[in-house]
């Protein structure tokens, strides 16, 4: 799987088209804020992300940079359960956070398609170096022994993080200096392994989906 995603890379970013000077510089970068909350089930759920971006062309229309950046995710679980019969109450509530510094190299393919807008094939190597931590408390009530019991549970682990990703998207020109960028889905691999953890976690990525639309703004330096 590894290597065919490689060969769909080389076989991408071997095409030619309208020139981008070499020696170009920008400034781009991404920073986002989500939050859910569902109340049937009590699942909150808050993502936080902030990645700047250098680049430079080495070639025309090729490009190599590197955007270096913090995330966080918080998962808050709570459920509430009253027996009828024996008059008892449990309580669980479940916290789990997320947080990692980011970093993730890239080279970069564009294809002009307008005066102003261009197509590029995004290749990137991300890499997280993070820390997980889990949070349980639990409550428990009989109210016809007039017995209480409480617990909490908390669990700290560091991870890291490894993939390798595909990524389409479109570029436009809003003046010389400015562009706007999209993507649009991912194709991509990715392997977390939590430490002292025999085995990690393989991931797979594919689809150009709408809901994974990301935005972001470009300063270029243009000559």
């Amino acid at each position: 799987m590894k290597k065919l995603l490689l060969a769909g890379a080389v076989a991408l970013f071997g095409l030619s088209g309208a020139q981008i000077k070499t020696g170009t510089l920008y400034l781009s970068g991404q920073a986002g804020f989500s939050q859910e909350k569902n109340n049937n089930t009590e699942i909150k759920n808050q993502d936080f992300s902030v990645t700047p971006t250098m680049g430079i062309f080495i070639a025309p229309n090729v490009a190599v940079g590197a955007g270096i950046g913090y995330s966080g995710n918080r998962r808050e679980y709570v459920d509430f359960i009253v027996s009828p019969i024996s008059s008892e109450s449990t309580r669980y509530r479940s916290v789990v956070k997320m947080n990692a510094f980011t970093a993730a190299p890239f080279i970069r393919k564009y294809w002009m398609l307008s005066d102003n807008l261009y197509f590029f094939g995004h290749l990137e190597v991300p890499i997280q170096i993070g820390k997980r931590t889990l949070d349980t408390q639990l409550e428990y009530v009989s109210y016809t022994y007039g017995y209480y019991y409480s617990e909490s549970i908390s669990l700290e682990q560091k991870y890291t993080s490894f993939g390798v990703n595909v990524k389409p998207g479109v570029d436009y020109f809003i003046s010389k200096n400015w562009t706007i960028e999209a993507t649009i889905g991912e194709f991509g691999y990715n392997n977390m392994k939590i430490k002292d953890h025999e085995n990690g976690t393989d991931t797979f990525n594919f689809g150009l989906n709408l809901s994974s639309v990301t935005f972001g703004v470009k300063y270029i330096f243009a000559k």
